[in-house]
C-alpha cells in the first residue's frame, strides 16, 4: 500500500513553471525596486545542526511552498527567495506592521517541521534552529542582498544559473522584472557582503 505524503510534499517539477501547482501558489507581483516605508528585511534560517533535513526534491517543494504561503498569509512581499537542504534565505517587504515577522517565521517553521516529521515517521525531531533578521534602509545594501539572494544556488555550487534551481526566486525575478531592473540588481557586487550562509 502506498501512502500519501502530507499535505505540501510531493514529487516536484520546476518551481516556476506553468503547471497547475504553480499557479496555484501566491505568487508575488513583480518585483519592487525600492525600500518600503514599512521596512525591507533579509532573513536567513538554519535547520538545527545544520543538518540537511531538506534533501530531496519533495521536502524543499515542501519548504519552497510554505515560504510562499506563509509570507503571503501574513502581507510580507517576497522580493527574493532561496531555499536548500539545511538553510534559506529571503528578502521581503514588511506589511504596516513589521512584528508580524515572528509570528510568521514561528508559524513558517512550525509547520514545515510538522510536514517533514510526519513524512519521515519522526515525530518530535527537532528541524530548525533559529533565524536571524537584517532591516535593510540603504538602497545599495538592498539591492546588492536581492542580487545575492537571487544568485545563492550559485555560491553553493548547485548550478551555473540560478534560474535553473527551481526553488529560488532567480527565473521569477529575470520573467518578471524589467530587464532594467535585472541589469541594475544583478550589477552589484556581492562577495564582499557578511551574511552568515557557510553552509
Amino acid at each position: 500500500m502506498t501512502t500519501q505524503p502530507p499535505f505540501g510534499v510531493r514529487e516536484l517539477a520546476p518551481a516556476f513553471d506553468n503547471s497547475n501547482h504553480s499557479k496555484r501558489l501566491p505568487w508575488p507581483h513583480a518585483p519592487v525596486p525600492r525600500l518600503g516605508e514599512a521596512g525591507v528585511y533579509m532573513v536567513t534560517a538554519a535547520t538545527s545542526q545544520r543538518l540537511p533535513m531538506f534533501q530531496n526534491g519533495a521536502s524543499l517543494r515542501l519548504l519552497h511552498d510554505a515560504l510562499l504561503t506563509i509570507a503571503n498569509k501574513y502581507s510580507w512581499t517576497l522580493q527574493a527567495w532561496s531555499v536548500f537542504a539545511n538553510h534559506y534565505h529571503f528578502v521581503a517587504a514588511a506589511p504596516n506592521d513589521a512584528s508580524t515577522l515572528t509570528a510568521c517565521i514561528r508559524e513558517l517553521h512550525s509547520r514545515t517541521a510538522a510536514a517533514l516529521n510526519r513524512y519521515e515517521n519522526t515525530p518530535g525531531r527537532q528541524v530548525w534552529h533559529n533565524y536571524w533578521d537584517t532591516q535593510l534602509t540603504h538602497e545599495t545594501s538592498y539591492l546588492a542582498r536581492l542580487h545575492y539572494v537571487h544568485q545563492n544556488p550559485v555560491k553553493h555550487g548547485l548550478t551555473t544559473n540560478a534560474a535553473n534551481y527551481p526553488w529560488c526566486s532567480a527565473a521569477w525575478f529575470e520573467q518578471t522584472a524589467s530587464p532594467a531592473q535585472v541589469k541594475t540588481v544583478y550589477s552589484f557586487k556581492i562577495d564582499q557582503l557578511k551574511i552568515p550562509d557557510d553552509y
